[in-house]
């Protein structure tokens, strides 16, 4: 009876140990609405500035916000692969 206990125990253990993970790596989705946030609005000041280079700045904006969009989707796909692997 008490080895059951235990085993209950333990697993409750490490599923709450997954879920504490999971919320930890969630947390770059977070970080990525703010660099992609401020990757755009560092955009609108620099074309504000000097309009005559908007296209020289879009294409870095663009890849400044494809990085961004990389990152959070390697968090959530860690955060998918700690729940569910």
């Amino acid at each position: 009876m008490l080895d059951l206990c235990k085993h209950k125990n333990l697993i409750m253990i490490l599923e709450s140990a997954k879920l504490i993970g999971a919320g930890a790596a969630s947390i770059g989705l977070a970080g990525s609405g703010a660099g992609i946030g401020t990757d755009f609005g560092s955009y609108i000041l620099g074309v504000a500035r000097n309009p005559s280079l908007q296209q020289e700045l879009f294409k870095i904006c663009i890849l400044g916000f494809a990085l961004c969009e990389a990152m959070a989707l390697f968090a959530l796909m860690m955060a998918f692969l700690i729940l569910y692997g």
